[in-house]
Formats: C-alpha cells, structure tokens, sequence
C-alpha cells in the first residue's frame, strides 16, 4: 500500500479515535448547563450511562459482523450512526429525547471504536501495530487533555448545542476518506448464518447487567428492581452460553479463551479499565473537598495520566519482542500497587503532589499494559476472528468502566451513609456543599473536621477496592504458563 494511502487511513483513524473519545471529556464541561437548560438534573447521569450501554451492548455485534461482511462497510455505518446521534443531540428539546440520541450516537461509536483497531492490523505488520496505536493513542490523550478546555470554550463563547454539532463535519470528513481511500485487502464471505438469537441474548445480559449495577449504585433506586436485574442478566448469559456453543456462527467464538493468554489479555484490560475510571472519578473530588481547591485545579490531577499514557506506549513494540505477556505486567502491577496503598491510610496531611505522582504512574502503567493487551490478543487468534478479538478488548474496558463506576459509587455510597448515621450533625446536603468547591468554606469548621472523616473513610474504601483489583489482576498474570514473546 502507498505511503500517501497509509498517512489517509491513519488520518481517517486518528480523527475518528479524537471524535468518539473527546464526547465524553466535552461532555462533562457541558453538563451543568445542559441539565440546567433542558430542567433534567435528576437524570444526568444516564446522559453518561447511555452512552456507555449502548456502546457496550453493539461493540462485540459489530466486531463480528466486520469479520464477516468486512471492517468498511461496518465502520462507516458505525460512524454514520455516531454522526447522527451526535446531530440529534444537538437538536435535543429535553433531557428524555438527549438520552435517546445518546444512545444512537453510542451505537455508532461501539462500531467505530473497536473497528479502527482491526483496520490497524489489517493494514500494518505485526511489528509496526504496537507504535501506529501507541500514535493513535495521540488523539485519546488529546482529548482528555483538551476535551473540558473545548467544552467550555464552546459552552462560553456559542452555545451547548455545538458540543454535538462540532462531531458532525469529522464525521463527514472521515466518512469521505475512508469510503473512497481505505480498499480492503481481501473479500469476506457471508455464506454463514448471522447469529441473531446470540446477538439478542447478549444485548439482553449487558443490558440488564449494566442497570442492575446503576440501580445498585443509586440509594434512591429500588433495590429489589436491581435484583430482578441481576436474575434475568445471570439467566440470559447462561442462555447465551448454550446459544453460543450451538451456534454454526456465533457472534462470540467462545473457543477463543480457550486461550489463556488470549483471555487475560481481556480480564487484564477490564479490571484495569476499572482502576482508570476510579481515579479519574475520585482524585479530583478528594481534592476539591478535603484540600479545598477549585474544580480546575483538581481536574488537573488527571492530567499527567494521558500524558504518561502516550509516552510509555510507544515503548510497548520493543517490549513485547523481548519479554512475554505476564513479564511485562506482572512488575508494573506491583509498582502502581505499592504507590496506591498510602490512598487506603491518607490522611489530610498527605502531600497533594502525591495525587499527581500516583495519576502519571496510572497512566504509565496502563499505557504500557492495556496497548500490549491490544497487540497480543489480536495476534492471538486466527486471522478470521481478528475483528472479534477488538471487539472483545474494546467491551473489557468499557464493561471494566462501567462494572467499576456502579461498584465504587455503591461503596463510596455506603461509607457515606454509614459516617452519616455514626454522625447526627451532617447530612448529605452538608457533605454535597463541602464537595463543591464554591461553598466548601461555607461550611463551619466543627463540621468541615467531622465530614473530612466520613469522606477520607468512603475514599479509603473506594481504593481499597482498587487495590484488590491490581491483585486480581496479579494473580491471572502469574498464573499464565505462556512465555512466548511476539516474534514467537
């Protein structure tokens, strides 16, 4: 292929890896004046949830489908998907009909997220693959750096809508170069049946799985509503099960993690994925509330994690030539384990530069960790099924996001009530205005030493969980008998 194709393909990559992964960075900037516009405060975080369910709900169905009628057609009908979504979103006259157009423009990106991986193997060596994602990572890091900047730039100076309607001339754009730049190597076949039933019953299992965990996750949700939820998810993943074995075709090969290595580069990337989401969610509330200091200044804490992620990426290719899976993880997990642990003592007292140092770990970590996951478990699996192992590592960390989202905030949720009951002088109204970085002084100084308790507890318990899983994810490394490097 020409290296003019080669610099149109990656363009088309990095642009559509910026647009779908900005949405949720310029969202969060948007969202207080969004909710506030279309009166849905009480429903703001499925504009998040809805997002994230559909993608994982349509990530594995897609992945099959681009093995089986090809990556292009699947791509652009996921980002015609997104680009429509994105639109409708814009245009939203309230907050019911915004969740709604989520969940399209989640549609869309469940195809264009895993598909661009696929198009990255299709179309570079095994060698080349761990430096081209590691400089497609850019466009992640790019927005996560520039996402909030952008979206109150355009909060500020236009109006909410634009949030959404900046995605729709990417979409186009890239929509032009990869229908008429990308050809495909070689012709797929459709002879075989497409699984349906497995298609439903999957979509079913996540779908309840993911509200039962949301549900859980809500003290003003109806706790025998997420358990309904988690009966039916349970009884649909053993029907899917069966359905899959039977299945002359089956959206997910099962046989593939028959494959040890193969498997734990998924549970690998899910449980991290889990760890990710902790730390961006807690580190800048812990600042803002026990150190008292602006939401800009504690978002900033995130800040090194992208930064790290990028430069320690693009030393993976090397890596992974030299040392096996498990030898490259099994270090860096106990190096970001050991500097999460002073998170479970801290007291006020601890340095606030730490939480700065703790994020660039993070991402040096799972910058390293997570692109190797990517490069292996597509080498992995036969040539047929290269689609469906994106598609699988793609589902492991949004399902790790979003598992780990409800889990924390069910805990976080717990320790708060609890320190709550233990303590008859504050209330969740209080502890809410602490939070929030322009009433925390408000709040008198008996009672400030008295909530700063009950929040380092919920905290102390939030990375508690965190720990448990680098240990968790130690074990399924060490437990790896392959010793094989990528050459191999």
């Amino acid at each position: 292929m020409k290296n003019k194709h080669l610099i149109l393909i990656l363009s088309s990559i990095f642009i559509a890896t910026f647009m779908t992964s900005v949405e949720t960075t310029i969202v969060t900037t948007a969202l207080p004046t969004i909710t506030s516009d279309l009166h849905g405060i009480s429903m703001q975080n499925w504009v998040f949830s809805m997002y994230l369910l559909t993608t994982a709900i349509s990530t594995p169905i897609y992945g099959k489908f681009s093995d089986q009628i090809g990556r292009k057609p699947v791509f652009l009908i996921g980002l015609f998907l997104f680009v429509l979504g994105s639109s409708m979103c814009g245009f939203a006259p309230n907050i019911v009909f915004l969740i709604f157009s989520r969940a399209i423009q989640g549609m869309g990106a469940g195809a264009v997220m895993p598909v661009t991986f696929t198009i990255i193997v299709d179309v570079f060596p095994v060698d080349k693959r761990a430096g081209i994602m590691a400089l497609n990572n850019t466009a992640w890091g790019i927005s996560a750096l520039f996402g909030p900047l952008l979206g109150g730039f355009i909060v500020d100076q236009l109006n909410w809508h634009w949030v959404f309607f900046i995605n729709a001339p990417l979409g186009i754009l890239v929509f032009v170069l990869i229908l008429f730049g990308y050809k495909e190597k070689k012709s797929v076949s459709t002879s075989l049946p497409i699984d349906y039933i497995g298609s439903a019953v999957l979509s079913v299992f996540l779908i309840t799985l993911l509200l039962a965990l949301q549900f859980l996750g809500n003290k003003d949700s109806s706790k025998m509503s997420a358990i309904i939820l988690l009966i039916v998810s349970f009884a649909s993943f053993v029907i899917f099960l069966k359905q899959e074995n039977r299945s002359i075709n089956p959206v997910i090969p099962l046989k593939l993690f028959r494959n040890r290595t193969f498997s734990n580069q998924i549970f690998t990337a899910l449980l991290l994925s889990g760890v990710q989401i902790g730390f961006q969610i807690y580190f800048p509330q812990w600042l803002q509330s026990i150190y008292g200091v602006s939401a800009s200044i504690a978002g900033f804490a995130i800040t090194p994690s992208p930064i790290f992620w990028l430069i320690f990426s693009f030393g993976v290719g090397p890596l992974i030539k030299r040392f096996s899976p498990k030898h490259i993880a099994l270090p860096i997990i106990v190096i970001q384990t050991i500097f999460y642990i002073p998170l479970i003592f801290a007291t006020k007292s601890l340095p606030m530069i730490l939480f700065y140092i703790i994020s660039a770990v993070t991402g040096a970590g799972l910058g390293t960790i997570i692109t190797m996951n990517t490069v292996i478990a597509q080498v992995e699996v036969p040539e047929e099924n290269v689609g469906v192992a994106s598609s699988m590592l793609t589902l492991g960390r949004t399902l790790g996001q979003t598992l780990m989202t409800g889990i924390f905030g069910l805990i976080f949720n717990t320790s708060l009530n609890y320190g709550i009951q233990k303590n008859n002088g504050i209330s969740i109204s209080k502890i809410n205005q602490y939070i929030d970085a322009s009433t925390h002084k408000l709040v008198s100084t008996t009672q400030s030493s008295t909530i700063d308790k009950v929040l380092l507890v919920a905290f102390h318990n939030v990375f508690i969980c965190a720990i448990i899983l680098f240990i968790i994810v130690f074990l399924l490394n060490l437990t790896d008998k392959t010793n094989k490097t990528i050459k191999d």
